[in-house]
């Protein structure tokens, strides 16, 4: 049984969710999202709150996608209310950002800019210091594939630590050639 699943997803203020012909739709303050439920998996709307149920007899996956829909549903009534973003740094000596409408013009470090051009539905932001990018929008899933498409475009290295990475991504450092070995190569005669 999912524990996920079972759990209602409560329906905050100025969110309308409706359920017709196995699709959800959510409607909020921010925008409109639309999901097909998986044909395991009915939706209700009941006392403020969409209540999901599976027959869970049926087969043995229906528990994972119980909680699977459970979880998207509460996504989209989150993302029409407050919305999603996320935040990623670019550390390198002259890696910057400017983002113009839905063009993000990265200098990191290549021969040329590489530009980045933002689907519809997700807004980018460049901080003044132009080190950070912010990825906002109210699909989540929308969200962190746009945000792993740009920190794609230059990960960050193991030695030192330059790249593009995510808010608060610790980076396993590697240590560099060592000197250690120089004196005893390279100095002896007879």
């Amino acid at each position: 049984m999912s524990r996920i699943g079972k759990q209602p997803v409560v329906i905050p203020s100025g969110v309308q969710v409706s359920i017709a012909n196995g699709q959800i739709n959510v409607r909020g303050p921010k925008g409109e999202l639309k999901e097909p439920l998986h044909s395991f998996v009915s939706a209700e709307v009941k006392d403020g709150q969409v209540v999901l149920s599976a027959d869970l007899s049926k087969q043995k996956e229906v528990s994972a996608i119980y909680g699977l829909s459970r979880a998207r549903v509460q996504n989209m009534v989150l993302g029409v209310s407050n919305g999603f973003s996320k935040v990623l740094d670019i550390v390198g000596l002259g890696f910057r950002a400017e983002v113009a409408g839905q063009k993000l013009t990265l200098a990191i470090g290549k021969s040329h800019p590489v530009i980045f051009e933002a689907p519809k539905g997700v807004t980018l932001g460049v901080d003044p210091k132009k080190t950070q990018i912010t990825v906002s929008g109210i699909s989540k899933e929308l969200v962190g594939e746009i945000a792993a498409k740009i920190r794609g475009l230059r990960e960050p290295e193991p030695y030192k630590g330059t790249g593009i990475r995510y808010q608060g991504e610790h980076i396993r450092r590697k240590a560099g050639k060592t000197a250690a070995g120089a004196g005893a190569a390279g100095g002896a005669k007879k």
